[in-house]
C-alpha cells in the first residue's frame, strides 16, 4: 500500500506535514533534514524541487530555491541523495515542484527514480488537471505514485468531486489565490471557505467539522484525503498543513 494512503487510514487527526526545499541552505543536508523531521514526530514530508522561476511562490521560497540552485541542486543530484533514504525513514515522502524540470528529466524517468528511492507521490502545482488525466495519471499509477492535485477558493464543487474521483492520497487545499508566504492572519473569510468546502464535499454539518483555529502565521494550506467511494465522504477530515515555518526559521538564521 502507498504510504500516503496508509497514513490517512491509520491516523485520523492532527496529521502534520512539513515542506522544505532540497539543497537549502546547504546542498548536502537533505537526508539530515528528513531524518530530523521524522524523529521530531512529523507525519509526512514534502521535499521541494528548486526551480529558477517559481511563479506561485513568495519571497521566502523563491530565495530558498535560488540558493539551492546556486548550491548545485538538480533533480538528478536529489535522487542520488535519496537512493538509500528508505533504510531508516518510514514516513511518506512527496516531491513538490514545477512541471518544467520534471519534463526536462522525463516524466516516466522521473516516476522510475521516485519508485527506486521510495517516494510516495508528487505535487506539481502547474500541472493542469486535463493533462494529468490524459497524459500523466496512467504512468504514475504504474509506479504506485500519487499525483496530488490542488484546489483553490475559485474551484467549484463539481470540479472538486471530479478531482476526488480521479486522484489518490489527498487534495491540496490552497487557502487563497495568492503566492505562498507568511500571512498576517487566518481571518474569518478563510475559515469560512474551509468550512463551506468541507460541508459541501463531505455532507457533514458545520458543527461536525474538526477545525484547527490557530494564530500561527505560517499556516496557509489545508489538505484532506481523497476517497473515490461516496459513502466514505463523510469521514473526510481537514488537515492543517504547515509549510513556511521551516523556511521562515532558516531564512532568519542562515
Amino acid at each position: 500500500m502507498n504510504r500516503i494512503t496508509n497514513l490517512f487510514q491509520q491516523k485520523t487527526h492532527n496529521i502534520l506535514s512539513i515542506y522544505f526545499c532540497a539543497g537549502y541552505p546547504i546542498l548536502d543536508n537533505t537526508i539530515d533534514v528528513i531524518r530530523t523531521l521524522e524523529q521530531q514526530g512529523i507525519d509526512m514530508i514534502e521535499i521541494g524541487i528548486p526551480f529558477s522561476d517559481p511563479m506561485a511562490d513568495g519571497e521566502v521560497i523563491q530565495e530558498a530555491a535560488s540558493q539551492a540552485l546556486r548550491n548545485g541542486m538538480t533533480l538528478r543530484y536529489l535522487f542520488n541523495q535519496l537512493k538509500n533514504i528508505r533504510k531508516d525513514v518510514h514516513i511518506p515522502l512527496i516531491l513538490m515542484g514545477y512541471l518544467n524540470p520534471i519534463m526536462q528529466y522525463g516524466f516516466e524517468h522521473f516516476c522510475q527514480s521516485c519508485k527506486e528511492c521510495g517516494i510516495d507521490g508528487m505535487i506539481i502545482p502547474d500541472l493542469p488537471f486535463k493533462d494529468y488525466m490524459e497524459e500523466y495519471r496512467s504512468i504514475a499509477n504504474q509506479y504506485n505514485l500519487h499525483i496530488i492535485m490542488l484546489i483553490t477558493p475559485e474551484t467549484n464543487t463539481q470540479r472538486i468531486y471530479e478531482i476526488d474521483n480521479h486522484t489518490k492520497g489527498f487534495i491540496y487545499m490552497v487557502s487563497s489565490a495568492a503566492i505562498t508566504g507568511v500571512q498576517k492572519d487566518f481571518n474569518k473569510q478563510k475559515q469560512a471557505y474551509f468550512i463551506i468546502r468541507k460541508t459541501k464535499c463531505s455532507g457533514v454539518s458545520e458543527q461536525n467539522v474538526p477545525f484547527l483555529k490557530t494564530k500561527c502565521t505560517s499556516v496557509n494550506l489545508f489538505l484532506f484525503p481523497t476517497n473515490p467511494t461516496k459513502k466514505h465522504r463523510k469521514n473526510l477530515l481537514l488537515r492543517c498543513f504547515f509549510i513556511a515555518s521551516l523556511f521562515g526559521y532558516l531564512a532568519k538564521n542562515h
